[in-house]
C-alpha cells in the first residue's frame, strides 16, 4: 500500500514537471514568434561594378547619303525603260530614253543655220579687212552669228535630255514611269538612292547641346529588326538652335555593312555621350529621395543603416555611386520606404543579380 502511493505521488510530480517545461518552452517560442514578427523584411543587393554609359535617347528615320528624284527636263513618250526598282546602276547609267524626233530636227535646223551663218560672216571678215562693209554691220553680223552658235547649243541640249541617266551611283527606289507614257517637263520619272552609308538625323533638346559632339559612338534599333543592334557614330552637330523647337540638329552615320537597313526605317538611337569603365553601381530602386538628398538604406548586423550618397551616370535601372558605399555593403531595394536608421530588420531575400 505505501509503495502504491509512493509510485502514484512520483508520477504525478514527473506529469507537472512535464506540463510546466513544455508550458515554458511555448513562451519562449511564442515570444521568439513575437520578436521575429516584429523585424521589417527587407530585400537586399550588393552593389556590382560594371561599365556604365551615359546616353541620350532619340529617334529618327533612316536617310540615305546620296537621294534624289530623276526629273524629266523635256518632254515626250518613254520609248525605253532600261531599269526596275531594286536595280543597282553606276553614275551617268542610260535609265530611259524619250521620243527625240522634234528635237533632233530642230537640232539639225539650229546646225544649218548656224553653218550657214558662219560662212557668211566668213565672207564678210574678208569685206571688212578691205573696208567695203560698215563697222556697225559687220558687228552685228557678229553678234547675230554669236546668238545663232548658242541656239545650237541649246538645241543639242535638249536633245540630250531626251536620254534620262542616273546623277550617281546607287539604286533605283522608286519607278513612276512606263513605256509608251507621255510625260510633261518637270515629272518624277524615278528615284535614285544611295543607301552607303545611311544618316539619321536626331533633333535633340537644347539643354544637351554642351554633352554632343563629332566621333561619339552611338547604338541604333530598328522596329523591323528589333533582335539586332547597329553602330553609328556623330558626325555632325549643328551650331545653331531651332528657336521654334529649342531642339538642334544631331546627324548620325550608321554602320551597316550587310546591308539589312533601308531607307525609311524607323530608328531608335541612344548616342553615348560618356563612359565608367569600372563604375560602383546600385539598382535605381533603392534609392530614397528627400528634397536634393539621395541615400540607401544598407543592413548591418540585423539593423537598418542609413547612408548618404553621392551618385553620378545612369544606365536603365541602376545608377553610378560615387561616394557614400565602398561596394561590399548589403543595399536595401524592397522595403526600405518608412524604414528609420536602426530599425531591425529580417533579409528575406539575398540575390545580388535579382534586380539587375
Amino acid at each position: 500500500m505505501h509503495t502504491t502511493r509512493w509510485l502514484t505521488g512520483a508520477l504525478l510530480s514527473a506529469a507537472l514537471l512535464l506540463s510546466s517545461g513544455c508550458a515554458q518552452q511555448g513562451e519562449a517560442s511564442s515570444k521568439a514568434s513575437d520578436d521575429e514578427a516584429s523585424l521589417i523584411p527587407v530585400e537586399v543587393v550588393t552593389p556590382l561594378r560594371r561599365e556604365m554609359l551615359a546616353t541620350y535617347s532619340g529617334t529618327a528615320t533612316l536617310e540615305a547619303e546620296a537621294d534624289a528624284e530623276v526629273i524629266a527636263k523635256v518632254g515626250g513618250e518613254v520609248l525605253r525603260l532600261l531599269v526596275e526598282e531594286g536595280d543597282v546602276v553606276k553614275s551617268n547609267q542610260l535609265l530611259a530614253t524619250l521620243d527625240d524626233r522634234q528635237l533632233r530636227l530642230q537640232a539639225a535646223q539650229a546646225r544649218a543655220a548656224l553653218a550657214k551663218a558662219q560662212r557668211d560672216y566668213q565672207r564678210q571678215v574678208e569685206l571688212h579687212e578691205k573696208g567695203l562693209v560698215a563697222r556697225g554691220a559687220f558687228e552685228g553680223l557678229k553678234f547675230d552669228l554669236d546668238n545663232l552658235r548658242a541656239a545650237h547649243e541649246l538645241a543639242r541640249l535638249s536633245l540630250s535630255y531626251t536620254e534620262i541617266r542616273a546623277p550617281f551611283a546607287g539604286i533605283i527606289a522608286t519607278r513612276s514611269i512606263r513605256v509608251g507614257q507621255t510625260v510633261p517637263v518637270g515629272a518624277a520619272l524615278l528615284r535614285v538612292t544611295d543607301p552607303t552609308p545611311l544618316k539619321a538625323s536626331v533633333f535633340i533638346p537644347e539643354r544637351e547641346l554642351s554633352r554632343l559632339q563629332v566621333g561619339q559612338p552611338a547604338g541604333i534599333q530598328v522596329d523591323a529588326l528589333a533582335d539586332k543592334r547597329f553602330l553609328g557614330k556623330v558626325t555632325l552637330v549643328s551650331p545653331t538652335v531651332d528657336a521654334a523647337t529649342a531642339t538642334f540638329k544631331v546627324t548620325l552615320e550608321v554602320d551597316d555593312p550587310s546591308g539589312e537597313l533601308k531607307p525609311g526605317m524607323f530608328a531608335r538611337v541612344g548616342i553615348v555621350f560618356d563612359r565608367r569603365a569600372d563604375a560602383l553601381t546600385i539598382p535605381r530602386a533603392a534609392l530614397v529621395e528627400n528634397d536634393d538628398v539621395r541615400s540607401v538604406f544598407i543592413v548591418a548586423a540585423d539593423k537598418a543603416r542609413q547612408r548618404t550618397l553621392t551618385t553620378g551616370l545612369t544606365n536603365g535601372g541602376d545608377i553610378e555611386v560615387l561616394a557614400g558605399l565602398d561596394g561590399s555593403e548589403q543595399v536595401v531595394t524592397v522595403g526600405q520606404n518608412g524604414l528609420k536608421d536602426g530599425n531591425a530588420v529580417r533579409v528575406v531575400t539575398l540575390d545580388v543579380d535579382a534586380a539587375r
